[in-house]
């Protein structure tokens, strides 16, 4: 059976130079009708800060509390599905940093949500359990889709 134990120090460094990299790039203003880019990047943000706790209970940094693992989990559920209706066509201006791939392969983008989503209700299901042995594979699959999409849609920001 695989391990995942020697993977898990990955997820945090991954995690961190989301963090970084979310800092950099412009400040200007979102003056754009809706404000795709400002929404979409504020529920990525909390989705992030929603995950990375979870995280360190998972790598052991933390004492591991199911009551506050699974409050973490049912955030991320909700969180999981919120942020796509904010990339419509043209809403690649500074600061975002979606690749034109993003609409040019929407068939693409569109499963990779999809695989992110299932992955983070597989991960509720799991942290409903309460059992870390099942949690932490889930957990991990949270956090390569969440690498293969960037992967293939996120790129340096659009000045």
């Amino acid at each position: 059976m695989l391990s995942l134990k020697p993977y898990l120090h990955a997820a945090p460094l991954l995690i961190g130079a989301c963090l970084v990299l979310a800092g950099c790039g412009s400040t200007k203003a979102d003056t754009h009708p809706g404000q795709p880019v400002t929404k979409r990047r504020a529920l990525l943000h909390e989705t992030l800060r929603t995950f990375e706790p979870m995280g360190i209970m998972v790598r052991g940094k933390n004492p591991y509390v199911a009551a506050d693992f699974q409050a973490l989990a049912d955030k991320l559920q909700t969180l999981s599905t919120q942020p796509w209706a904010y990339f419509p066509p043209g809403s690649t201006y500074a600061p975002s940093r979606a690749k034109p791939a993003v609409w040019q392969q929407s068939a693409q983008f569109k499963q990779a949500q999809d695989t992110y989503i299932k992955a983070v209700s597989s991960l509720d299901a799991e942290a409903k359990t309460g059992n870390l042995d099942l949690i932490r594979p889930a957990y991990m699959h949270v956090s390569e889709s969440c690498a293969a999409c960037h992967k293939a849609f996120r790129g340096p920001s659009v000045l």
